[in-house]
């Protein structure tokens, strides 16, 4: 599959996204980082991460913490370099209690698909397991599983 990159349609962006979705969705930080220029700069909530290196560190950090981790991405908006998307993941911490997080990010992008820039907002919310929604094995979301839209999230 050939990597999608600027300039960006409609079709190419929501690849992208879904591409970044199953990354983060592995859980593999190495591999997930392989998706960012090496000089990559991010803030995520009150961090300020520069290269893969410190990604790598950040998402074992994450998934560490944030067990059990479902994600899904929806695309927003997109001009020809950069991508904003909304987001939901669920999670539980190690004494299992759930969380929904909800987020945006914008994403920049070099001229060979890679992400040079992401910024993300996010805001937990404590949820009962009852009230989860994202229930398939951990990995890549099945293509027949609601998205966000659907879900009404």
């Amino acid at each position: 599959m050939t990597i999608a990159a600027p300039p960006f349609t409609l079709g190419s962006a929501t690849q992208k996204v879904r591409l970044a979705e199953d990354g983060w969705n592995s859980r593999d930080p190495e591999k997930v980082s392989l998706a960012y220029t090496p000089d990559s700069r991010w803030r995520n909530r009150s961090e300020f991460i520069t290269g893969r290196a410190e990604i790598v560190a950040f998402l074992r950090r994450k998934w560490a913490k944030e067990l059990d981790y479902r994600l899904i991405k929806e695309l927003w908006a997109f001009t020809d370099s950069r991508i904003a998307v909304r987001y939901a993941y669920e999670w539980h911490d190690d004494s299992g209690n759930w969380f929904r997080s909800y987020g945006n990010e914008n994403w920049e992008f070099d001229s060979a698909g890679l992400m040079q820039r992401r910024f993300a907002c996010v805001n937990d919310l404590p949820i009962r397991e009852a009230n989860r929604k994202f229930h398939w094995a951990l990995g890549r979301r099945p293509d027949d599983h609601a998205g966000l839209t659907e879900q009404g999230l």
